[in-house]
């Protein structure tokens, strides 16, 4: 055996003297007899093992002497000395077997004959069932073998019932004080020029040749009617996109501001994107409150001044309501959630924007569908933003939501300058064959910063196709009923 000296020699005992205990000898083992007969060639030694150099030296065995193996005979029996306090066993295995005689196998009962169970026969039912296979998917394409999802309807509510309103007396077939109205007292004014050389003439003639208004007044008149069209109870505009980056958040922030310079009611934008959205960047942050402040405390807010607390409002008067942006949320804004936030909103603003997230199937989603008035879906002026716009008229009228899409506005912004090489005329037609209105806003550098928007900041070109999304958007305020 090898020490932990690194030395290959085996010493005389298996452990040193300084080992070994002072106050206890260790008797050496004595040698086992039949282990010296095997060879009488080896050497006495101290060592009770022989060492490893021994075992391998040769044994020389006469030639006239064949050598004896202790192990051929079978006759004898060998006995095993093991040391003084050891008591020796002598086995014989030359006799024969004797069986066994002792009292415990006498007085052991037998055991009991195994008696198996009857066996058991299977009986055939006289009806046999007839198998049934479920019936095979329509959502599964059999071509490429990938489910397709079913189109399932959303849920739209009921509109409200009417109030009864009697309408406005006109005095046409009325007597006494209500037959006296503006329109049959009062001497018809001829309406002023506002813009161009009509105007000058006006000005510099103190006001006695009024030329009237120009076809581009009376243009401007008619888009500010549109977009002043009453609303009867509330509107819900739900601004949507499959594509992100086409200036939809943009968008839903000029609307509003628009509509909240030009009308006299509350506006209000929603910003409900399931994940961090950027609507409350559009405006001057007031509250730090954001969707998720307001559905807690929805119980006690009562008042406009309680609902308030959670809004930020631009120079236009709009107000808007941030998401939520808190990294740790682990819960995105859900259907219900957005019915809750609606529910509240409605009693005290006329027109809710919504700014929706990117895609059209998180949960959220279904409740902004669910309640929207009307849509306003927005393109870039590239061929994959306007393949995304048509896709999501494509999943509307594949949903169920045929009125929505039929009636919606579609908006292309561009969001480069120059325009490039989209034919956007060609764009123009093919939304406009689909929708009610199409409306092209072109690119804008205040815009581009995607900071606060302020209206006085725009290019002419840019407010006025802002003002024409207004009217073509307000005009659809009186194809909806009431509040639905």
């Amino acid at each position: 055996m090898a020490r932990h000296d690194e030395s290959t020699e085996r010493h005389n005992g298996l452990f040193n003297d300084a080992d070994l205990n002072d106050e206890e000898d260790w008797p050496e083992a004595p040698t086992p007899s039949w282990l010296s007969e095997i060879d009488d060639s080896y050497s006495d030694s101290a060592d009770p093992v022989p060492s490893e150099a021994a075992s391998r030296e040769p044994v020389d065995i006469p030639d006239d002497e064949p050598a004896e193996d202790p192990f051929a005979d079978t006759q004898t029996i060998p006995s095993f000395d093991l040391g003084p306090h050891t008591e020796s066993v002598v086995v014989d295995l030359t006799s024969a077997v004797s069986p066994r005689t002792d009292p415990v196998a006498e007085t052991t009962e037998p055991l009991p004959a195994y008696d198996p169970p009857p066996p058991q026969y299977y009986e055939p039912q006289s009806e046999v069932a007839t198998p049934t296979f479920p019936e095979p998917d329509p959502g599964l394409s059999r071509h490429a073998g990938a489910r397709v999802p079913t189109p399932v309807p959303v849920t739209r509510p009921e509109p409200q019932p009417d109030w009864d309103i009697p309408p406005v007396p006109d005095g046409l077939d009325q007597t006494g004080a209500e037959s006296l109205t503006a329109a049959s007292v009062l001497r018809t004014r001829r309406e002023k020029p506002q813009s161009g050389w009509r105007k000058r003439v006006l000005r510099a003639t103190g006001g006695r040749i009024n030329l009237g208004p120009s076809r581009a007044d009376r243009h401007h008149a008619d888009m500010l009617a549109r977009a002043r069209t009453p609303v009867r109870g509330s509107h819900r505009v739900a601004v949507i996109s499959l594509k992100g980056g086409v200036g939809k958040t943009t968008t839903t922030a000029a609307l509003g501001s628009m509509f909240a310079d030009l009308r006299g009611d509350r506006v209000i934008a929603v910003d409900a994107n399931p994940d961090r959205g950027t609507l409350s960047e559009r405006v001057t942050r007031e509250s730090g409150a954001t969707i998720r402040h307001l559905l807690e405390a929805r119980d006690r807010v009562t008042r406009y001044g309680d609902v308030r607390a959670f809004t930020s409002q631009s120079s236009t008067r709009l107000e808007v309501l941030a998401s939520d942006s808190d990294p740790g949320a682990s819960l995105a804004l859900s259907e219900q959630d957005y019915i809750d936030t609606l529910d509240t909103l409605e009693r005290f603003y006329n027109l809710v924007l919504t700014d929706c997230g990117t895609g059209l199937l998180h949960d959220a989603m279904r409740g902004v569908l669910g309640l929207a008035s009307s849509l306003v879906v927005v393109s870039s002026a590239s061929l994959d933003g306007a393949r995304s716009a048509s896709a999501t008229l494509d999943w509307l009228e594949a949903h169920g939501l045929e009125e929505l899409a039929r009636n919606a506005v579609v908006v292309i912004s561009s969001v480069r300058p120059g325009g490039g090489i989209v034919d956007v005329l060609q764009l123009e037609d093919h939304f406009a064959s689909r929708c009610r209105e199409v409306v092209t806003i072109p690119y804008d550098p205040h815009l581009e910063a995607g900071s606060a928007l302020f209206l006085d900041e725009l290019q002419k070109e840019t407010l006025e196709a802002y003002l024409e999304l207004a009217a073509a958007v307000g005009e659809g305020f009186a194809l909806t009923p009431a509040s639905r």
